[in-house]
This record gives structure tokens, C-alpha cells and sequence, in this order.
């Protein structure tokens, strides 16, 4: 077994043999990080952002004599920041960890190797360990089926776990080891598994298993899967062939691929430019000191004595001069550090998270018919919800309900069915299928009733369906992989045919037989079952009537049923074939019935040649498997068609319409058929889109819409690097784009080509495991959590129940979070700007020394304390429009789009109103406090007065700026903005109490000078408003208002926004 070289020893762990594989435990971790690298792993994640790095340099040379202020001011705020990304990461590994030792220590009966089972923890297992699993219990590893409380060895198990498929899913054990029931019967039994190394796929499984001298081949059939639970079986047993780390479901948890939103990016790059404009004033300051330095003593001469030039060192030497201009150069990067925001990514990451509450928590998004919220999977891309341009959605259950109902067949050439699509005329699930020709046992009296009668017995057999009989009500019901296959059993079962037991080698129905006018129980033996696969498109079950006949029925696509045909009986194939396309045109799905009789010698011919492909252990069994299957799915005889419908889920036409008036674009990529789909060559594909181009130019000129439909097979090579392009240009021009029969790559491809080409966001939606490829390419995964299970929501950023509440998702939340999120970045980078240019300017004026016009503790506070809540607030709870109006004029959608809110002009605004409030702040204070008498007593002010007053309107100036650009207030909001002022002067207070080794020059600077003089008050309340002046006069000009949206915003207000209950 080249490849697949893993020996299970059964019932036999403990061997020497087994001992030297040394398999890994049972015991799982899902944990990042364990105790001993939690402190280096998680400051590594930290310190690799590019500011936290910067702050963690400045606090490291902060210990040195080149620091303008206290090393502690420094370095707190780091670690207070740095800690609390740290807490916040270690709760979260501590909620993992607890589910992990909650997992490992469940319990499961394991076989002692003597006569009984005892109960184990599932982290003691081991490769080669019998366990024991009852009813409603989840298999502890990835265990080989050896045998059931059912007679067959049969048992039935639920998936939702692995897929988050709800169908019953049969195993089948080897029919040799069935009869290995109960702890005595295990003492002998011993066995030797060799199967494929741990992989990821979860429906595949090569392996052979000796036992009793015999060797036995090994399908997905007798695995059953950890995470798995046994359901409809009173127990199973098995034999551990995969465990811990190793098993198929851990195998599959991979991390998703990391996705970072465009605003993200954009704001590393403004910290770029802010360290560019830090090193920059610093060079400027370092060149003036250098100069100045140079000059201070000259010919003997000293200009500025009172610097002591003649007591130099390495910081302050007039003879070396270059060197000090230096050290001061590493001087300014700390002192205007305050340039760069070090709250800038905690307080990002908690009002994201609260978002994504709010998002989770959002009662409109809540489905009540099956109990499923919205699931805000990761934090990280709130604010692209509100930036979306193109949507590529599927189709099958996720703009359908995929909860098909059986409307229509074709049978000899014969089209039956007057079901409606709009309203159900029956009341059986699965069932809408209306036609007197039909029901009610009329079949018999068509002239095909041969055929209708082989169509149903077809569909009643070829299945892998599984019968619940509820004693109760005496009702059966049917659990089936997809929705597909257990409407075409109720179709069956209310035509005549019905389906009511199945083992392992046979299945029996109750159907009608016309000879004897009566229904009549009827078995029939099972020789082989080729199940239906992506690649085959087909499934078919040979079976031996009671008569003694071999038939093979076989449904699947028409494009695998057509071809394989037997060339002389065509007789129903065009009109079958017309009958499809009316079907499809309808919007309905199609498959194709066949069948043939073989005779005994062709079977046992081919079945010996099967049965080898079946029992090999080679890499390319699958394809063998195929290539034999092929041999016999020929030379059928058409029988008909079924057409099932796939409604629309409730809501989905007006959240399209909500999605198109916002100006988003939809293309859905489905793998259902295009009924005019032909296989044509590169250059036909290539001629077909310049013509189609040339016209959609032409309509696009008349102001007529038009839609682009495109097959799998185009595809192929329209997603060429030669013709990608022209692709992409014709479907610009069009208002939708449908591509028809794409696999998950084309999807995926598709998504590459429209990210790449528009450089605007992308959100891929879909529910099924075929649409992972697509949503993990996409900026934004939204998984709907339907039939085809959770794989789609499991690799999803955000989950949704259906379809219609996406436009809720984008337009309301989307909006609200693009909003806040550039809001709050555009407004931390202004008032960092503000404080920090205060200092740069006090610097030019003090001959750039390096001395803090800040008592150091002030900066260390201003970003942590003094700012940091109102901006929270303003991200988590500013509203500029309310639910309802945001939902009825959508194209408001577009700010997102456009960027209107963090456009580099935007930004830039930002900035400038930053430096000019710095610059009115700093001017204002010093010619109000600095060339005249401050005290009572005459005495004029210090740095400690001035720097205080300064401080003060620093923080007077963000935080009302802050208050007049909020557009909703909350209680909250009013308690974080006049509570961080007000805590201001508490904090000048109480400080300025402290001894004068610890307060500097904060030592009752406050009560003493700055409280009881006028100047202070009036000073500040002067530079504030000037310093808002810039805001209003931008206000009046609409320049902080989106130009292609200000007609929408003025009958936004004009129909209530200024409603305060509204907001």
C-alpha cells in the first residue's frame, strides 16, 4: 500500500508492533496559544503592528538620558494597552481551553481486552481500541463500523457537526464481522486495518482489513467520523482507526485565510504617513538645534550663556555639534510620539467587537422558522459590509429554499404535471404534482403504462433514502442526503410506489400492480449500488426482481443520461429533450430516468471486474471504481424526466430590489443547468464576446438593461488570461450576470476576476459545501445556514438565516458600521494631530531643547484616559440615519462604495483642521498667559501654567469637536464626553497633591495659578472656539457631506431624520 501505510492493530493496542508507530492520543487542543508560549507568542502578535513596535523602541530608549520626560510615563501606557489586548486574547483562549478538557474528558465504553466494556475518557483511547457507542451518543475518533444492534450490521448517523447536514446517513459494516456482537464475542477477534495516511476528505476511505486469513476492501461506507452522532441504533461498535489531531474533522480545521478591510489598510498607511511627518519635524528640529548649537560658542564668544555651553556632553556640545543634533533627532521621535495613536487599535478592536454584538443581538435579522440569529463570525469586516460593489451569490438554497416539490415529469414523450409554481395545491411536503392522468392509480389507463410504471418503480428504488415509520400515525417519512432524493420518494410513495423498508441486500415497496388491480408488497434483492458523485452526475442500483430479472435504473443530468443511451432507442429523446428546456425556462430543476435489463453472464462478468476496481488499495481506486461503472451504465432505455421546483426563498425579489437600487451588482454563479448550453470551442467564445459586447454598448447608449448568461463550458475559456478581460467588460456593462453550471473553482475563479478587475469589495453568499472555495476568495463570506448544511457557514465571515435579510445586513448595519469605523479613525488621528503639533510648536519657540511643554504624566494620560471613551462611543453608538430610512432610500449605499467618509481628501481635511487647531490652541495660550502678570502677586507664568493651559484647551477642543460632529447623542455618549473633561480637572487636582518628586511641575499649579485667574478661563474658552471655528465653516459648505448622495440625505431629513424617536 504505497502511500497508505498506516497498520491498525484491532482489538490489540498495546502490542509491541502498535507501541513503536506511536499514533498521537485521542486528546484534542483548538487553543492558539498554550501556558508556556502565551506571553512570548502573544507580545510577538502584538509588536508586530508597526505602532505598538514604535512604542515599544520609545519605552526601551526612554530608560536612557536622551528621554525629554520619565521613562514610567512612557512605558504604563504601553503596557496598559498591550495588556489589555492581552487579557482580552487569554478569556478567549481560556472559553476554547474549557471546551477542549469539556470534550476530552466525556466518556465512552472501551473493551478491556477480557469480557467487558468500561468507561473511559475519549483522551485515553488508542489506535486499535474496540469502543462501544449507544444512541444519541458522538463517536469519539474516527472509528471502522465492525457491528450493530441492527441484524444487517447496519446503523444510521448524523453529520451536523462535520457538515451541518440534519439527513440520516447509513453505514454499512463488512458483512463478516456483523455477527461480532456482545464483550465475549470480542475475545477473539483480531484483525489488521491497513488504510490511507490522515487526510482531510471526509467522504473518502481506502483501506483493506485481514481477517480470518481473508483480505476485505474498505469504503467511506463502514467509517464513522468523530464528531459524529449515532442516531436510529440502540449501539454500533467499532474498532479506532484515526484519533485525536489525526481524524478527518481536525484534520479539516484549518484556519481561514486572513482578510483585512480596505479601511484597515488605508489607516496603516496614514500611520505611515504620520511616522513620516514624525521623522520629519524631528530631522527639522534636530537641523535648527544642530545650527543653533554650533553657534553658541564662537571665537570664544558664548551667545547663550544661560545653557552653559561650557559644561557640555554628549546631548548638548557645541564641538561636536552633528553628534548632539543627533541625539536630539532620537530625542523628537519620543517627544512628538503623541503623533501616533497608541489606543489607535484596542479601541478599533473593542468597538468592532460591540458592533458585532449589535449585529448578533439585531431582532430584524432573527428567523423564526428555524431559530437561527446573525452570526457576526469575525469582527473584522463590519465596516467593508458597508463598501460592497458586486454580490456573487448562488442559487440553490440560498436564493431557493431548496425544499424541492415534485411539479412535473416527462414520460414516453408525454409531458404530465399542472402544478403551479405560485401556490401549492396539495398539502404534502415535497409534493405539488397535479394531473387526473396520473393519480389515483389512473396511470393504468395510458397508453405507456408499461413505462410510467417502470418510471415510478425507478424512482421509488434508486435512492439512498432511508424509510421513518412512525407508528404512531402510521406515516412514513424519508431521511435522504438531499432534498433532491426524498422528493422523488414522495413522489413515488403518492403515485403508487411506496417505499417502506430497506436492508443491506434488499429493498421492498408497496406498489400497485395493474394485472391484479390491487397494491402489493413487492421485494427486490440489491446487487450493487454506484452512487451518485460530482464528477458522475448519475446514480444507479442493480437489482434482481422477483422473477429473477437483473435491471439496472439509473437517474442523473441529461448531459450523462443522453449520452449513454442505446443508439436504438431514441425514439422519446426530442421530446424529452423539449420538455427539459420548458422545464428550465420555468426555473425548474431536471433529471433524467433510464434503465436496462442485463442478463445474468454480461453481470457476473462485469460485477467480478467491478468487485477488483472495489477492493483496491491504490491512490486511483475512485477512478477505477468509474471507469468500471461505465461499462455498465450503458445502452439504456429512456424512460422520462421529473422537473422539481426550487422556490424562491420568502423576501428574496425585494432584497434584490433593495441590493439594485443601492447600486450593487449581483452576478449568481449556480451549478444548475443552462438549457441552451452547447460545447463550443475558444474562438466561438471569443467571437461571441466581441459581438455581445458591441451590443451592450448599443443598449447601453438606448439606456436599455441587459443581462449576461454564461455556461460552465464558456467559462473555461472566457476566464482565460486572453480573453479575461473582454469577459469582465462585456459583464460591466450588463446589470446582472448569470453563470450556469460553474464548479466550485470557476466560482472561485470568478470571484478572483471581479475582486482584481472593479479593486472594489466583493461578498460571495452561498450555503452549500460547493461555495466554500467562493466565499473564502471573496472580501466578505456571508453562509447561509440552510439544507445543504454549515460547511458554507463554517468558513463564512458572517452567517444569515436566508437570503432576505442580507439587504438589512449591507444597508443598515453596513452603513451604520462604515460609518462609525472611518469617523472614529479620521477623528483619533485628528486629535492626536492637535496635541501633538502643540508640542512641536511650543518647540520652535524654545529653540527646539527638547523640553516637554507637558508635564509628563499629562501625555501619558491624553490618549488612555482623557480621549479614549468619547471616540468608543462614537463607534459604537453615532447614528446618522435611522433602520427604516436607511432601508428606503438605499443608494446612500454608495457613500461605502465611493468612499466618500475616508477618501484621502477627506482624510487630509482631517489632518489640516488638526494643525490649525494646534496652532490656534498653542498661540492663543501663550500670547493670553506668557508676556504678562499671571498671579495676584505679579509674578507672570510659568511652563507649568502654560502647559496646563494649553492641555486644557487641547482637551476642551477634541472633545467638543467630537460632540458637534456626533450625530446622535445618546446618554452615553453626553456621560463619556463631559466626563472625560470633567475628569481633567479632577485629575489637576489630585495630581497636584502629590510631593513634588512625583507631580513635577503639576504641584498645585492648578489651585495655586491656573484655577483662580480669569486669563486661564477666558484663554481657553477663546482657543476652543476658535479652533472649532474650521468645522463650521465646513459644515455650511457641505464639505463633510457626500455629494452624490445630498439630495438623498435632504429628503432623509426632511422625512424624519431629526426625529429623535425615529433614531
Amino acid at each position: 500500500m504505497e502511500g497508505h501505510a498506516r497498520e491498525v492493530f484491532c482489538n490489540d493496542p498495546a502490542c509491541d508492533k502498535a507501541l513503536r508507530l506511536n499514533y498521537c492520543g485521542n486528546a484534542i487542543s483548538t487553543t492558539k496559544y498554550t501556558v508556556a508560549n502565551f506571553i512570548p507568542k502573544s507580545l510577538f502578535e502584538q509588536f508586530r503592528r508597526v505602532a505598538n513596535f514604535f512604542f515599544l523602541i520609545v519605552a526601551c530608549v526612554s530608560f536612557s538620558p536622551l528621554a525629554p520626560y520619565r521613562a514610567v510615563s512612557i512605558a504604563l501606557p504601553l503596557v496598559v494597552v498591550i495588556s489589555a489586548t492581552m487579557a482580552k486574547e487569554a478569556v478567549n483562549e481560556c472559553l476554547i481551553f474549557s471546551q477542549d478538557v469539556k470534550v476530552n474528558n466525556r466518556k465512552v465504553d472501551v473493551y478491556d481486552g477480557c469480557s467487558t466494556f468500561t468507561s473511559t475518557e475519549w483522551k485515553r483511547l488508542r489506535v486499535g481500541d474496540i469502543v462501544k457507542v449507544t444512541k444519541d451518543e458522538y463517536f469519539p475518533a474516527d472509528l471502522l463500523l465492525i457491528s450493530s444492534s441492527s441484524e444487517d450490521g447496519c446503523c444510521y448517523v448524523e453529520t451536523a457537526n462535520l457538515d451541518g447536514e440534519t439527513n440520516l446517513k447509513r453505514k454499512q459494516c463488512l458483512s463478516v464481522t456483523s455477527a461480532v456482537q456482545g464483550a465475549h464475542s470480542f475475545q477473539k477477534f483480531k484483525g489488521l486495518i491497513k488504510c490511507e495516511d490522515p487526510n482531510e476528505k471526509l467522504y473518502s476511505f481506502i483501506g483493506t482489513m485481514y481477517y480470518e486469513g481473508s483480505l476485505y476492501s474498505l469504503s467511506p461506507q463502514q467509517i464513522l467520523l468523530r464528531g459524529s452522532k449515532l442516531k436510529n441504533t440502540h449501539h454500533a461498535y467499532g474498532v479506532v482507526v484515526f484519533t485525536g489531531h489525526d481524524t478527518k474533522v481536525m484534520q479539516n480545521a484549518t484556519d481561514p485565510p486572513s482578510k483585512r478591510s480596505k479601511i484597515e489598510i488605508r489607516m496603516d498607511k496614514i500611520i505611515y504617513i504620520l511616522f513620516g511627518v514624525l521623522i520629519l519635524i524631528s530631522c527639522t528640529g534636530s537641523l535648527f538645534f544642530g545650527l543653533k548649537t554650533k553657534e553658541d560658542i564662537h571665537h570664544g564668544m558664548i551667545s547663550r550663556w544661560y545653557l552653559r555651553p561650557d559644561r557640555t556632553s554628549l546631548l548638548f556640545d557645541p564641538e561636536r555639534a552633528s553628534l548632539s543634533a543627533f541625539f536630539h533627532f532620537l530625542t523628537g521621535l519620543m517627544l512628538y510620539g503623541c503623533l501616533i495613536p497608541i489606543s489607535l487599535y484596542i479601541s478599533i478592536e473593542i468597538v468592532k467587537v460591540l458592533q458585532s454584538t449589535f449585529i448578533n443581538q439585531d431582532q430584524d435579522m432573527y428567523c423564526t422558522e428555524v431559530d437561527q440569529p446573525a452570526r457576526a463570525r469575525t469582527s473584522n469586516l463590519n465596516e467593508e459590509l458597508g463598501q460592497v460593489n458586486t454580490i456573487l451569490s448562488d442559487k440553490t438554497g440560498t436564493l431557493t429554499c431548496n425544499s424541492m416539490e415534485f411539479l412535473k415529469c416527462s414520460i414516453a414523450g408525454v409531458d404530465y404535471g399542472w402544478g403551479n409554481t405560485v401556490v401549492d395545491r396539495r398539502n404534502v411536503k415535497g409534493f405539488s404534482f397535479i394531473d387526473d392522468r396520473l393519480m389515483s392509480g389512473s396511470w393504468v389507463n395510458e397508453r405507456h403504462h408499461d413505462l410510467i410504471q417502470m418510471f415510478f418503480r425507478v424512482l421509488a428504488v434508486c435512492h439512498t433514502a432511508i424509510p421513518v415509520v412512525d407508528s404512531k400515525y402510521d406515516d412514513i417519512s424519508y431521511e435522504a442526503e438531499s432534498p433532491d432524493e426524498a422528493t422523488f420518494v414522495v413522489a413515488a410513495r403518492e403515485l403508487g410506489f411506496k417505499f417502506y423498508e430497506k436492508t443491506q441486500e434488499s429493498i421492498s415497496l408497496h406498489e400497485f400492480e395493474p394485472s391484479l388491480g390491487r397494491m402489493v408488497d413487492r421485494t427486490y434483492k440489491i446487487l450493487c449500488t454506484l452512487l451518485f458523485s460530482s464528477s458522475r452526475k448519475r446514480m444507479s442500483v442493480i437489482i434482481v426482481t422477483e422473477e429473477g430479472q437483473i435491471l439496472i435504473f439509473c437517474k442523473g443530468a441529461d448531459s450523462a443520461i443522453f449520452s449513454r443511451l442505446a443508439k436504438d432507442e431514441q425514439m422519446y429523446v426530442p421530446a424529452t429533450r423539449d420538455h427539459i428546456n420548458e422545464y428550465s425556462e420555468s426555473g425548474l430543476r431536471t433529471m433524467v430516468v433510464a434503465y436496462r435489463m442485463v442478463n445474468e453472464e454480461e453481470f457476473n462478468i462485469w460485477y467480478e471486474e467491478f468487485s477488483k476496481a472495489s477492493n483496491s488499495v491504490s491512490c486511483n481506486r475512485d477512478e477505477m471504481v468509474d471507469a468500471a461503472a461505465e461499462k455498465i451504465e450503458r445502452d439504456l432505455i429512456l424512460l422520462g424526466a421529473t422537473a422539481v421546483e426550487d422556490r424562491l426563498q420568502k423576501g428574496v425579489p425585494e432584497c434584490i430590489d433593495k441590493l439594485a437600487q443601492a447600486g450593487i451588482k449581483i452576478w449568481v454563479l449556480t451549478g444548475d443547468k443552462l438549457e441552451t448550453a452547447i460545447n463550443i470551442g475558444f474562438e466561438s467564445v471569443a467571437r461571441q464576446l466581441r459581438e455581445a459586447q458591441s451590443e451592450a454598448n448599443i443598449l447601453k447608449r438606448s439606456s436599455i438593461c441587459c443581462a449576461l448568461v454564461i455556461d460552465g463550458n464558456s467559462l473555461v475559456f472566457a476566464l482565460s488570461r486572453v480573453l479575461e478581460s473582454s469577459f469582465f467588460d462585456l459583464a460591466s456593462n450588463c446589470v446582472s450576470v448569470i453563470c450556469c453550471r460553474t464548479s466550485p473553482k470557476q466560482k472561485a475563479l470568478v470571484t478572483r476576476l471581479v475582486k482584481k478587475n472593479t479593486g472594489k469589495t466583493t461578498l460571495a453568499i452561498g450555503d452549500g459545501a460547493n461555495d466554500v472555495s467562493m466565499l473564502q476568495e471573496s472580501d466578505i463570506g456571508v453562509g447561509i445556514s440552510g439544507v445543504e448544511g454549515m460547511q458554507a457557514v463554517m468558513a463564512s465571515d458572517f452567517a444569515i438565516a436566508q437570503f432576505r435579510y442580507l439587504d438589512r445586513l449591507l444597508l443598515v448595519h453596513g452603513h451604520w458600521c462604515y460609518r462609525r469605523i472611518t469617523a472614529m479613525i479620521c477623528y483619533i488621528f485628528y486629535k492626536n494631530i492637535t496635541f501633538g503639533f502643540t508640542l512641536f510648536w511650543f518647540e520652535v519657540h524654545a529653540s527646539f531643547t527638547a523640553q516637554p511643554a507637558y508635564n509628563d504624566w499629562y501625555i501619558a494620560c491624553y490618549n488612555v484616559v482623557f480621549t479614549s471613551l468619547p471616540v468608543i462611543a462614537l463607534g459604537v453608538f453615532d447614528k446618522d440615519v435611522s433602520s427604516r430610512l436607511c432601508l428606503k432610500y438605499p443608494m446612500m449605499h454608495q457613500e461605502g462604495v465611493q468612499n466618500v467618509f475616508f477618501s484621502w481628501p477627506r482624510i487630509l481635511c482631517w489632518m489640516i483642521n488638526g494643525v490649525f487647531s494646534s496652532v490656534v490652541i498653542y498661540f492663543f495660550s501663550s500670547s493670553a498667559i506668557v508676556d504678562q502678570a499671571f498671579r495676584k502677586d505679579g509674578r507672570v507664568a510659568g511652563l507649568d501654567v502654560l502647559g496646563i493651559t494649553m492641555y486644557t484647551c487641547v482637551v476642551w477642543t477634541v472633545n467638543c469637536q467630537l460632540a458637534l460632529y456626533i450625530n446622535y447623542f445618546t446618554w452615553i455618549q453626553h456621560l463619556f464626553i463631559w466626563c472625560s473633561i470633567s475628569f481633567w480637572y479632577v485629575f489637576l487636582v489630585v495630581y497636584g497633591l502629590f510631593p513634588p518628586s512625583i507631580s513635577t511641575s503639576a504641584y498645585w499649579a492648578f489651585l495655586e495659578a491656573a484655577a483662580p485667574s480669569p486669563v486661564y478661563w477666558t484663554a481657553t474658552l477663546a482657543a476652543v472656539i476658535m479652533a472649532l471655528l474650521p468645522y463650521f465653516a465646513y459644515k455650511s459648505r457641505s464639505a463633510f457631506s457626500s455629494d452624490c448622495c445630498q439630495d438623498v440625505r435632504g429628503k432623509c431629513h426632511e422625512d424624519g431624520l431629526s426625529n429623535p424617536a425615529e433614531q
